[in-house]
């Protein structure tokens, strides 16, 4: 019996070329909570509404340390620092009243002149955590009248009172115990590395019917744990000085991005051969999906939309971390396009079943749909609940559920596709060969 692999559509070169602005992206967005540059007049004047930092403190002893090197132009300038809560400065900004330029800087929270080479401002008495914007403001900023006038250089750092309530810890609210939960993370990938990798690897080796499969499938597992573990280096670098290594955070991103597009890519190959297939029954011939035009230009046109909306969210909000609120266009049209995936593959899918007359390949499918509605949902259903807590906990209940909801789902579809039972009956009895399987020209039942 001589065996035929089966292999995805290449995708054309644009993919790639958009992975490297993914990359990209990332690297000119990379920062941290030690801040570095110059206040500029010229630039408090032209965006005076554009905060310099922002900062979600907690605790009774968080900390603002500024230090500048020319302490003379600051003195000068008469150069300060004006802290907002971020609720009390939307309502300002949004309120009925016109107030001026210098009428609205007056009700700052908090305020710190800077006079001196090195200057610490305590916020304390934070019931919860909460974000605050902090503005730079000069005589310049709020008057018509303007001359050149050199940049302070400053270094900015910003932290939250850690267990001891000393305040060294880099991490804002909504950044705490993600350092923890990577590292967790990637002890559970080197842990079921040492226990399955072997088996697993000999499975992919005997090249059988779920070959192709496997493989795609492992690639996607690799890059997410290198995801895990980049972001992991990042933070434990970032946890040391509030700036991390940017590099590590970019590269967890793009693993990510591509693990996303991998993964998408294998579930629209498989649903769409399975759909098409059903349709061509008629025909009387072994569908060969990967030789089909119709199919193969919707995954690609797929896979192109989902980068092209990876790419605008990159560009939309640089803060390092896999998962983006969806406070944006991009993230918001990116959310659309996995509920629309999720809800087209189910549809499919319950097409499938509800034919189906073998309980086991019936059994099979609905196991597949739902690692696919799993992986697809689980972002979108998880932002929707976020909306329902404060903002310093969104951010990790997304990337922690996220994470987790997707390692569900690739757990499944291993069990689906290790399963010699299930995959094989399926593959062997089904009058239309899968995609992504093996072909042959006559029927007949393949043995291990």
């Amino acid at each position: 019996m001589r065996w035929m692999r089966w292999r995805l559509p290449r995708v054309p070169r644009m993919r790639w070329r958009l992975l490297w602005l993914l990359c990209a992206a990332g690297w000119w967005g990379a920062g941290g909570k030690t801040l570095r540059g110059g206040f500029a007049s010229a630039s408090a004047r032209l965006e005076p509404w554009r905060p310099v930092a922002r900062f979600q403190f907690h605790g009774d002893h968080a900390v603002l340390c500024v230090r500048i090197k020319n302490v003379a132009v600051a003195v000068t300038k008469a150069a300060r620092l004006h802290l907002f809560q971020a609720q009390e400065w939307q309502k300002l900004q949004n309120s009925i009243q016109d107030h001026s330029c210098t009428e609205k800087f007056s009700k700052a929270q908090l305020t710190m002149t800077v006079n001196h080479t090195e200057q610490n401002l305590t916020v304390s008495q934070i019931p919860y955590p909460e974000t605050w914007y902090v503005f730079y403001v000069d005589k310049f900023t709020c008057e018509e009248n303007y001359s050149e006038s050199e940049d302070i250089q400053f270094e900015m750092v910003l932290l939250n009172p850690d267990a001891e309530g000393n305040p060294l810890d880099h991490f804002s609210a909504g950044e705490s115990g993600l350092h923890e939960f990577f590292f967790l993370l990637v002890l559970a990938y080197f842990v079921t590395a040492c226990i399955y990798a072997q088996s697993l690897w000999q499975t992919i080796k005997k090249r059988g019917p779920m070959h192709t499969v496997l493989k795609v499938l492992t690639i996607a597992l690799l890059l997410q744990a290198g995801s895990a573990f980049a972001n992991y280096l990042h933070f434990s670098s970032y946890s040391k000085d509030g700036i991390g290594a940017p590099f590590m955070g970019s590269l967890a991103e793009l693993c990510d991005i591509v693990s996303q597009i991998q993964m998408l890519y294998l579930l629209l190959s498989l649903c769409m051969g399975w759909t098409i297939g059903r349709m061509k029954k008629s025909h009387g011939r072994p569908l060969q999906w990967d030789s089909t035009p119709t199919s193969t230009g919707i995954a690609v046109v797929v896979v192109v939309t989902q980068s092209f909306l990876l790419i605008w969210e990159q560009f939309e909000d640089t803060n390092h971390h896999s998962y983006h609120s969806h406070h944006g266009l991009a993230s918001g049209l990116l959310i659309g396009l996995r509920v629309c995936l999720a809800l087209s593959l189910a549809a499919g899918l319950y097409q499938i079943i509800t034919v189906e007359r073998s309980t086991l390949k019936r059994e099979f499918y609905i196991t597949f749909a739902k690692a696919c509605i799993l992986w697809f949902l689980c972002h979108p259903c998880l932002a929707t609940i976020a909306v329902i807590f404060r903002e310093y906990q969104r951010e990790k209940i997304i990337t922690v559920g996220v994470i987790l909801c997707q390692c569900i789902s690739m757990v499944i579809l291993y069990r689906l596709f290790l399963s010699h039972s299930l995959y094989w009956e399926v593959s062997s009895l089904s009058s239309v060969t899968l995609p992504l399987t093996v072909s042959s020209g006559h029927k007949s039942r393949h043995h291990f």
